[in-house]
């Protein structure tokens, strides 16, 4: 398994990728009917909420291992 820095960056990576990528993916659903512009919406709507529910639970185990071994550290 990855340390959890690791899949908390690759996380983040990829919500800033989402979140940056709204205004192209605006143009490039553009030709597509209404619903499949929304469908696509939706998903990376979605894909975005998962993302920062992923990411605060990482972070939380994160914390919580912190918390659960003061000493490793040392």
């Amino acid at each position: 398994m990855l340390p959890i820095e690791l899949r908390i960056d690759r996380a983040q990576r990829l919500l800033r990728m989402i979140e940056q990528d709204e205004p192209l993916l605006a143009a490039r659903v553009a030709p597509l009917s209404v619903e499949r512009q929304q469908s696509a919406k939706s998903y990376a709507q979605e894909l975005a909420m998962l993302t920062r529910a992923e990411i605060n639970r990482l972070l939380e185990e994160k914390s919580f291992a912190e918390v659960a071994e003061p000493h490793a550290a040392d």
